[in-house]
């Protein structure tokens, strides 16, 4: 097996309640942590929503293994974050002791 090369930093992130100031609560992606990736684009579509066109990129992105539970550990409904790109998190596979496999997809209006 060839040796995966970690090369790219993403931030997890997890949406959670903040406070609203006001006494209410709002939905915000909270950072959990900066992981090293490997991504693998794996196909991509073009999706028409009403006057915008989005397209739609499908990721295999791999990370080192983290404990079932434990803050680092990826998850569905989760997402990555690089910059100003989002890929968000549709499930991870264990691939035994050293990765996680987190396939997510990446949405960019044209």
């Amino acid at each position: 097996m060839k040796p995966l090369k970690l090369d790219t930093p993403l931030v997890l992130e997890e949406r959670q309640d903040v406070a609203d100031g006001a006494g209410g609560f709002v939905k915000d992606w909270i950072a959990k942590g900066t992981l090293w990736a490997c991504l693998d684009a794996r196909g991509g579509r073009e999706v028409r929503l009403g006057d915008t066109t989005v397209s739609k990129a499908v990721f295999r992105i791999t990370v080192r293994a983290a404990p079932v539970g434990a803050p680092s550990r990826p998850k569905a409904d989760q997402r990555f974050r690089s910059g100003s790109r989002m890929f968000r998190i549709l499930a991870v596979a264990d691939e035994g002791l050293r990765y996680l496999t987190c396939f997510a997809e990446e949405e960019v209006a044209s």
